[in-house]
């Protein structure tokens, strides 16, 4: 931009040149945009044993409703402590009230279910879409914690729509996540790096813990 100004005041051949090339400039800044609306990386699809494709596909057609169960008055009384921040700490990115609660109550839940960190999840869906349903990345991930659509023909029914529905996209999310954790022996770097498709890059993990480590709270 500093350019364009620069010629503009240098006179009228130098401003029509300018202006001349201001479709092509929008055009990359639309691009740049589209690039990272999204920052899913290219998950790779990589053959899984039997068993691995089973258990997987078990935990993702299992039906149960979005519903989080205490095993305590402290347990329920600390999940209703972390919705009240949570709630309010997302007004920007879901106006609704009604869609902010169901989309906090599913991802507490689809977390807990995969025995997975609650924070570590709303990070990784800041960081992956920036808590947008419909956002698709250049890779075709999709969704809130940007699922590739290679997962729904491999432990479901192969409709890579139904990524675009809150507790499919979560569900799918959370088990892949988990399942990275499993094969990594519990090394959240490694993990997070596969979920992305950069395993051993630091980018990644770090973004995601940041995200983390800025909500301030623990589930």
């Amino acid at each position: 931009m500093w350019k364009i100004a620069t010629m503009t005041r240098m006179g009228g051949c130098a401003k029509a040149k300018c202006m001349d090339s201001l479709p092509a400039l929008l055009v990359l800044i639309c691009a740049l945009c589209c690039v990272v609306s999204a920052r899913a990386g290219t998950q790779i699809e990589e053959p899984l044993k039997d068993a691995v494709r089973t258990a997987l596909s078990s935990a993702v057609t299992s039906s149960a409703p979005p519903v989080p169960e205490f095993a305590n008055t402290e347990a329920r009384l600390r999940y209703q402590r972390w919705l009240g921040v949570m709630n309010e700490r997302l007004k920007k990115q879901h106006p609704d009230p009604n869609t902010r609660l169901e989309f906090l109550q599913t991802v507490w839940y689809e977390s807990k279910r995969a025995g997975l960190d609650v924070s570590l999840v709303i990070g990784l869906i800041q960081v992956e879409s920036n808590f947008r349903k419909f956002a698709v990345s250049r890779s075709d991930a999709r969704g809130y914690m940007q699922v590739m659509p290679f997962w729904t023909r491999l432990l479901g029914d192969g409709d890579a729509g139904k990524l675009f529905h809150m507790q499919t996209n979560l569900r799918f999310g959370c088990t892949i996540l988990r399942h990275y954790l499993d094969r990594e022996g519990g090394n959240l770097f490694m993990a997070l790096g596969r979920y992305n498709g950069s395993p051993g890059q630091a980018s990644y993990p770090n973004l995601v813990l940041g995200a983390k480590e800025s909500l301030g709270i623990r589930d």
